[in-house]
């Protein structure tokens, strides 16, 4: 009977200590992947050089609107900046005959980046054909972000989106 008991002591402990072995190296495993996504992002933001896709947005003193399809964008870079977004909200001088969306192209001027606990805020000013865009992003560590648009033409508006790596053209 002794026997037994000692066996079966021997045997849970063994097991106990492969199950807690398993479990670490899952947590190694995830956060080795975080800081992997985590360096990849900060990369794209020392490069000055991602694309922001929205996914819903929030007009100023308005409901979160989800986006449909990823068509929507902001694509950063440092010699040009081409924007096509949806506009919800008040406009105060904007010209009539355009689809009433954010688009323009121009080049980033007064970039700055801070760190942030969780990530990183990036704000640059660009001045489109019509308007000055001051544009303010939230990125965090896992690629979300938050994109905050200040026009002198429109209400301000925020997009939530997910920022990655610009797709190269190849033309073999």
């Amino acid at each position: 009977m002794k026997r037994k008991f000692a066996i079966i002591l021997l045997l849970s402990l063994f097991l106990n200590n492969v199950i807690n072995a398993q479990e670490k190296s899952k947590k190694e495993l995830k956060a080795e992947r975080e800081q992997q996504q985590k360096q990849k992002i900060k990369s794209l933001i020392d490069a000055k050089n991602f694309v922001f896709e929205a996914q819903q947005l929030t007009p100023q003193g308005g409901r979160l609107i989800q986006l449909d399809y990823n068509t929507y964008f902001l694509k950063f870079n440092t010699e040009k900046t081409t924007c096509d977004l949806p506009f919800f909200g008040r406009g105060f001088n904007v010209g009539y005959g355009n689809d009433g969306g954010i688009k323009f192209e121009g080049k980033p001027e007064d970039i700055k980046v801070s760190e942030k606990k969780n990530g990183w805020n990036l704000k640059a000013v660009v001045k489109g054909k019509n308007d000055v865009y001051n544009l303010t992003f939230s990125i965090f560590a896992n690629g979300k972000a938050t994109l905050t648009v200040i026009s002198n033409n429109r209400a301000s508006i925020s997009y939530d989106g997910e920022i990655s790596a610009p797709k190269t053209d190849v033309n073999n």
